[in-house]
């Protein structure tokens, strides 16, 4: 792979990984660690894709992964040094967007991920519990407990 395929991949899926490593882990010098070492892995790794669909995929599979292996690893417990979501470098179109992130932000992993996959990254529940590992039915069903947790946080019905 030559250098302007790789900074072409990298700035066509740069935001995507940031955007769910953040969701996973909710801080930003994490999520950029995430994210570069996301992408030393699609650099390194032989493999081809069929299309770009697939290609996203596997970046956010691997990005997910890389999310659990650091909240696995030593590194992380002892080191939780959050950076408040203000501070994360998200620009929102209206306030609106900015509560309704804020409070996708505050739910429990495995909620504010399918959330983030669903709602921000357009995949269709077949395809996040490929990404995820999980069958459909716990995605649907995680997905069912997280608009209700939504809905009690905000105090009204999403319109996403």
């Amino acid at each position: 792979m030559t250098t302007e395929q790789m900074a072409e991949l990298y700035d066509k899926y740069k935001n995507a990984v940031y955007r769910m490593a953040f969701a996973y882990c909710k801080n930003k010098a994490d999520a950029e660690d995430i994210m570069q070492e996301t992408f030393i892995k699609l650099f390194t790794a032989d493999i081809r894709f069929e299309d770009s669909d697939k290609e996203k995929s596997w970046l956010l599979k691997v990005t997910v992964n890389k999310c659990k292996d650091m909240f696995r690893s030593l590194r992380y417990k002892y080191s939780l040094t959050a950076i408040p979501l203000e501070e994360a470098s998200l620009v929102y179109e209206t306030p609106e967007e900015s509560e309704v992130y804020h409070a996708v932000m505050s739910l429990p992993t495995k909620y504010r991920l399918v959330i983030h996959l669903y709602y921000y990254e357009d995949y269709s529940i077949k395809e996040i519990g490929a990404i995820t590992g999980k069958n459909e039915s716990a995605v649907q069903t995680q997905l069912y407990r997280a608009r209700r947790k939504l809905k009690n946080i905000l105090g009204k019905e999403l319109r996403i």
